[in-house]
């Protein structure tokens, strides 16, 4: 397969540097018949690669279906379809299901209060010398400062 560089180096040779087919041929490591053809070419055309079906193509639907019905990993589909007579490997049966699985929404709820309108307290055990307490470390959103409470409890036995 001839890339661009090698076409224009077929060009090189029998252009500027006026060697014959075989000359160059043999200069590139090609076949001279390779030299010829791409000699005539006005302009480099890279091939077109021709399209394939797929093993995975008989089965596409039923991966649909499952995924539908399902949150299915690829390696489940994949074992699933082996079951049903598939024969090819898993790394395109992986990525057909990237491909067609819905993508993932965040995992987070942005919350928006107005001042005033809710607080949060973060709780943790102080461990002090006369007796440990619970400390409360309230904070509204909205205000960058925050209060400390304490809230006494019994020691522990």
């Amino acid at each position: 397969m001839v890339d661009y560089e090698t076409y224009c180096r077929i060009r090189d040779h029998l252009v500027r540097q006026q060697l014959t087919l075989a000359q160059t041929a043999r200069a590139l490591g090609l076949d001279t018949r390779t030299v010829a053809r791409w000699a005539d070419a006005e302009q480099f055309r890279p091939r077109k690669a021709v399209p394939r079906a797929s093993k995975l193509d008989a089965f596409k639907g039923q991966i649909v279906r499952w995924l539908d019905a399902h949150p299915y990993s690829a390696q489940q589909i994949y074992q699933r379809l082996t079951e049903a007579g598939y024969g090819g490997g898993i790394t395109i049966v992986k990525d057909y299901v990237h491909r067609i699985r819905p993508r993932r929404q965040p995992a987070f709820l942005k919350l928006d209060f107005e001042p005033g309108e809710c607080a949060q307290v973060d709780w943790g055990l102080c461990r002090s010398r006369r007796r440990p307490h619970y400390a409360g470390f309230p904070r509204m959103p909205s205000i960058r400062s925050f209060v400390i409470c304490n809230m006494v409890v019994a020691a522990p036995n």
